[in-house]
């Protein structure tokens, strides 16, 4: 007998959100703590103190995004840019702590699954979503399949040698480092120093100031060089920006991205649709979710 619901976990660079999820992919019990990234040890004491307030007893599954690069055949993490994630099979460190099964994803990919089943993606054969938080994640759904294997999209590169990209990774001109939350802090920092942030810098752009819209501008410029490279790849039907930043700064990006983004594609018939996230914040959640239930045969 199917659970009623199973744990849900999102893991970013900043915070760890957990919640339950029922078999509709309904959302219950959000909880959030600040991650900790002193160590992998510490990491994974966070990760299970994360879990046990949204923990009831009928916890069949824990499914958990992380925002790392995933060995399919062995389930290690290849490596991590923002948490201190390497070389360890997370879902069977978890099982074994927790004593249920666990499923471990790429959290630009649950997001993009999660979006596909219930949000924006909803009837879409073919979609690329973009996650805007601390770093950049992505996923894609190619011919009504999600794709489950590497799709580092905040890493491709957008500005050869460009700003230095954050944490553990060494490139320059990321995606993530010229259109995420962190870039976005930057921005705000160069305007009004040190302690402004991108929280400020979006605040700023809705009272129609001038510096943040134009500061904002050049964000989504970055960002629709991305996109552009994306429908020529991929010809998604529609390109779903989330997170954190993307949600909430969606409004003054849209434009320069997609003037961009359309400029860059190589066959004019090729449609660009850039569209906002329904599921908010919730979507990495719900998108884990939906792997732990799909572990289960729900």
């Amino acid at each position: 007998m199917t659970p009623k619901r199973v744990i849900a976990v999102d893991l970013g660079g900043t915070k760890i959100a957990t919640g339950s999820v029922d078999a509709d992919g309904a959302l219950h019990e959000r909880h959030e703590v600040p991650t900790p990234t002193e160590s992998q040890d510490a990491l994974l004491d966070g990760i299970e103190a994360a879990i046990r307030p949204v923990a009831g007893e009928e916890m069949g599954a824990v499914g958990i995004g992380i925002p790392s690069v995933l060995d399919r055949a062995t389930g290690k993490t290849l490596g991590s840019v923002n948490i201190p994630l390497e070389d360890v099979s997370l879902g069977e460190v978890l099982r074994e702590r927790l004593g249920v099964p666990v499923v471990v994803g790429n959290d630009g990919n649950v997001a993009a699954l999660a979006e596909w089943k219930l949000g924006a993606g909803r009837g879409a054969d073919d979609l690329v979503m973009l996650t805007l938080g601390t770093g950049v994640g992505g996923g894609v759904v190619l011919d009504g399949s999600l794709y489950r294997g590497i799709a580092e999209l905040g890493h491709v590169v957008v500005v050869a040698d460009g700003p230095p990209c954050q944490g553990n990774c060494t490139g320059r001109g990321h995606l993530e480092a010229v259109a995420s939350g962190t870039a976005a802090d930057l921005a705000a920092e160069k305007l009004w120093g040190e302690g402004a942030n991108a929280e400020l810098l979006v605040g700023r752009a809705q009272e129609g100031d001038a510096a943040a819209l134009e500061a904002l501008s050049g964000i989504g410029h970055l960002l629709g060089a991305a996109i552009g490279s994306f429908v020529n790849t991929f010809a998604p039907e529609l390109v779903v920006i989330g997170g954190g930043f993307g949600n909430a700064a969606f409004e003054f990006l849209v434009g320069s991205a997609h003037e961009i983004a359309r400029r860059e594609t190589v066959v004019p018939e090729l449609p660009v649709r850039i569209v906002r996230a329904e599921l908010g914040s919730d979507a990495g959640l719900i998108g884990a979710g939906l792997l732990a239930l799909e572990a289960l045969g729900a």
